[in-house]
Parts: structure tokens; sequence; C-alpha cells
């Protein structure tokens, strides 16, 4: 019954997930959502910014501390071990939502393409991001990344696979492709807000720590294997020729 509850809580959690994650693009983009980046009652510029500045340090802290090992050896022994990447991946996409739902719009321009059919390829450029994000995700197996696949073979009674080190596609061009994907999301708006401008610059600092931190984590894990591989392959933009 135990396995069936994790099972079902673990569905529950990634659907969760990708409902967030289909309103945050749509938040960014300005598309079909009720609630976008710039929507919404302007208040002062000082109380906006506090407030976003709150919310994306809140979504940084839990995304950041949850996902380091010193925390998971600490959090599994509060959760069970099959639920532990779930709930982090749940605990993640309800700090999102509650950004989405309180983030004070700053309208005021920084730039607007008014050619339409520049605009329109500055926004299918932003759901490239979004794309490469999505790909780069099931390059390194979507499932596991977001903790179904642990509650699914938690459920079947096998374990996980020891990690292995592999670098397909796009991560022979760039060692954070998924990162890049949305770096090129977040900046590539046909109208950029300061509020827009705002979240672009502080996600865009934050993704920076993220990889630092988590390329320390991958040394620790994958070792000379991994060393190699920061040496052999540029970290966000393709500038070399992977070897």
């Amino acid at each position: 019954m135990s396995k069936a509850i994790a099972l079902i809580y673990g569905v529950v959690s990634y659907f969760t997930f990708l409902a967030t994650f289909l309103y945050a693009i749509g938040f960014v983009t300005g598309i079909l959502v009720p609630k976008t980046i710039d929507s919404g009652v302007p208040t002062s510029t000082t109380q906006a910014v506090i407030v976003d500045l709150v919310l994306m340090s809140l979504f940084a802290i839990q995304h950041s501390v949850m996902a380091r090992q010193g925390f998971k050896k600490f959090w599994t022994r509060i959760v069970p071990k099959s639920v532990e990447r779930i709930t982090y991946v749940l605990l993640a996409s309800l700090v999102l939502a509650l950004l989405c739902w309180q983030w004070q719009p700053i309208p005021a321009l920084v730039w607007q393409v008014s050619d339409p059919s520049l605009a329109s390829a500055v926004l299918g450029l932003s759901f490239v991001g979004f794309l490469l994000v999505l790909l780069s995700t099931f390059l390194i197996n979507h499932f596991e990344l977001f903790g179904l696949h642990q509650v699914v073979n938690n459920f079947n009674k096998q374990g996980m696979p020891d990690p292995k080190f592999h670098t397909p596609l796009f991560y022979r061009m760039v060692r954070h492709p998924l990162y890049l994907g949305f770096i090129i999301a977040f900046w590539a708006a046909p109208t950029m807000t300061i509020g827009h401008l705002l979240f672009a610059v502080v996600t865009t600092a934050y993704i920076l720590v993220a990889i630092l931190l988590e390329e320390r984590d991958l040394v620790a894990l994958f070792g000379d294997e991994y060393s190699r591989y920061q040496k052999r392959v540029p970290m966000l933009l393709p500038w070399r020729r992977p070897m």
C-alpha cells in the first residue's frame, strides 16, 4: 500500500510540475495565460522590486539548498529516498506557482520590437529556448530528473541504477544546455519591460551560481571524468569545438 501511495503521489506531483512549467512558459512569453510577467495592476516600483526579489529568492533558496547532497542526506531521514526527488520537484513547482501568482509588474519599457515579423522571430527564439530546456531533460533522462522514475521503480520493487556520466547531443557542445535554454527563453523578449528585465537579470545570475554549485557536486560524484569534461566542453556558449 505504501508503494502504491508513493506512486500516486509521484504521478500527481509530476503533473503538478508539468502544469506549472507550461504555465511558466506562458507567464514569460505573455501567451495564453491570465497572469503574465507584465500583467496586473502596477504598484510602486520600490514595492514591486522588493516583492519580486523576495519571490525569486524563495525559489533560488529552495531550488539550491534542497539539491545539495548534504541536505539530501538529512532530508532522507525524514522522507523515504524513493520520494525525495519528486518531493523536491513538487516544492519547486509550488514556489514557482507562487512566483507567477504574486509577481508584481513593472511596466516601464526597456525596448520594444515594433516590426511584427521581427517581433514574432524574437518570440519564436524564446520558445526555442524553452524547447531546448525540454529536449535537454529528455537527453539526460527526463523522468529520473523529475522523480517519476524513482517512484515507479519503487513500486516495481526495483532499485535505481548507479549514475553514469554521459554527454548526448547538446551536452557535447555545452555542459549546461538546459540552463542555456532558460537564458535564451528569458532574454528573447520582443517587449522588454523593467519587470521582465529584473526577472531575466536575477534568474541569469542565479543560473551562474547554480552551475557552480552543481558542478562541484558533479566533480565529487564523477571525479576526473567530469573534470576532463569541464576542460573539453564550454559551460554555456559553444565557442570552441569539443574534442
